[in-house]
């Protein structure tokens, strides 16, 4: 009884004091910002179908040449100051020259995106069409030729302002990042030949979102200080085939069902990596008391939260553990016939502490099945963690606490894979933060039907990429 009253002590003594750390948060001094040409120009690049294929016969290579020649005329400072290079296959790099090149800054964007179709949007997926709410519709709002518009507009105005950069800055954009394609790895290859070891590289990632983390109501500014690794598995059953009238004892198809059960019966184990143990830190002291007694003291709840984790889904439990989704199956093409072959493919996000040799181990000793052939399609690991002490790290964050000033600002680990996870080879701060407010409707339109933006967040993203510049 005695051990129970101080174990009780304990948590509940650590529960009352977890409490946020008082900060001064001031808005930062006015940036003007030209809505009204940052929107055009944003509408421009979006009526261009950028849409990057694995299929090379797939791609309109017009319209990313005519994407690159727009880009001198939205930005004519930009170009007489900033030279800009092609690499790589769709690669493009700019360098403003700054007053030193000690720690230099890489900024991020993809000008590619994902096929949009036509069915379902309400609006055509590439009108960039204002429509009378002040929102911007078209694919690419969002992901992520909105972000390259902010960067190139702040650089545009503080150009014409005679700004100058303490440190050179970059301004890194690839047209193939959709399908983790070649021209970011090229750009990172071409920095580390001529000897560019960025201070900071920020490229697309976290936003600030409400009602992501359990009791938590105010908006939250997650910046992503690693991301999870990501694989294609292909899952292989043979058999003789014939005709469905005389099955064999073990129907391939079956054999792949079992597989299938087997992997999201046996999910990958959860593990509380520096990231999420950052966010729960962070994100946690402004919860209620309840989730207080958890997340101040996960030395003896952590399993309690790693259950709640994987019953709720979604991201909180892909922060957690590497997911595997099966989504593609091939059998036969007559509904008589069984199929000498039998596929599946199964997308994973590594968390981590894994990699893709044990990720694949361990499918392969849950399924236990030597019948189920498995072989990596494609894959990379998980990117090291950048550090929440750095002065970079705060530097970004006081530039989203003068543009948000109502925001909690806090690590996470971002689930999807950027081109960034490239520039971990050459620097120690890469961090994921796309300089938007995204509600859960906006963030589930990206990559899905009716992409669009409010214009005034197409100027929220100029006045955090001019602080980042000038403050750096």
């Amino acid at each position: 009884m005695g051990l129970l009253v101080v174990f009780l002590a304990v948590v509940f003594v650590r529960a009352l004091r977890f409490n946020p750390p008082k900060e001064d948060v001031r808005a930062g001094e006015k940036i003007e910002v030209d809505n009204k040409a940052a929107t055009e120009h944003l509408a421009q690049m979006v009526r261009l179908r950028t849409v990057s294929s694995r299929n090379a016969e797939l791609v309109d290579k017009s319209q990313f040449d005519a994407f690159q020649n727009l880009l001198p005329v939205l930005y004519p400072e930009v170009t007489k100051i900033c030279p800009r290079e092609f690499i790589g296959e769709t690669g493009m790099l700019y360098r403003w020259k700054g007053k030193e090149n000690s720690a230099p800054t890489v900024l991020m964007a993809h000008y590619d995106v994902v096929t949009a179709g036509g069915e379902g949007w309400e609006k055509p997926p590439f009108c960039g069409e204002l429509d009378a709410d002040g929102v911007l519709w078209g694919r690419g709002t969002l992901d992520t030729k909105g972000t390259l518009c902010g960067i190139l507009e702040a650089a545009e105005q503080l150009i014409k302002q005679g700004f100058v950069p303490q440190n050179d800055i970059y301004f890194s954009f690839s047209g193939d990042e959709e399908i983790a394609g070649p021209s970011a790895p090229a750009i990172v290859a071409e920095l580390e030949r001529r000897g560019v070891k960025p201070a900071l590289v920020i490229d697309e990632g976290g936003a600030i979102v409400e009602n992501m983390f359990p009791g938590v109501k105010k908006k939250c500014a997650v910046i992503g200080t690693a991301e999870k690794g990501m694989m294609d598995l292909e899952f292989k059953v043979k058999s003789k085939g014939g005709h469905t009238s005389a099955p064999p004892v073990k129907n391939p198809v079956g054999t792949l069902c079992r597989a299938v059960v087997a992997s999201e019966t046996h999910p990958f184990p959860a593990k509380l990596t520096p990231a999420a143990a950052q966010m729960f830190d962070t994100l946690g002291r402004y919860s209620g008391f309840g989730l207080k007694l958890i997340f101040a003291n996960l030395w003896c709840f952590l399993p309690v939260l790693k259950l709640i984790c994987k019953k709720s889904g979604g991201e909180l439990n892909a922060l957690m553990r590497t997911t595997c989704s099966f989504t593609m199956m091939q059998g036969s093409n007559a509904s008589n016939v069984f199929p000498p072959e039998a596929k599946m493919t199964a997308n994973l996000r590594i968390v981590p502490g894994e990699t893709v040799d044990s990720a694949t181990e361990y499918l392969r000793k849950v399924m236990n099945d030597s019948d189920v052939e498995i072989s990596r399609i494609h894959g990379m690991n998980p990117s090291p963690f950048a550090d929440v002490k750095s002065p970079q790290w705060a530097l970004v964050k006081k530039a989203i606490g003068e543009t948000w000033p109502d925001v909690i600002v806090s690590p996470y680990m971002m689930v999807a894979c950027s081109d960034s996870r490239h520039f971990c080879k050459i620097c120690g701060n890469v961090l994921r933060f796309s300089a938007m407010e995204l509600s859960k409707e906006e963030r589930g339109r990206i990559h899905g039907l009716n992409e669009r933006i409010p214009v005034e967040k197409i100027g929220k993203a100029v006045e955090f990429f001019a602080r980042v510049i000038t403050n750096f």
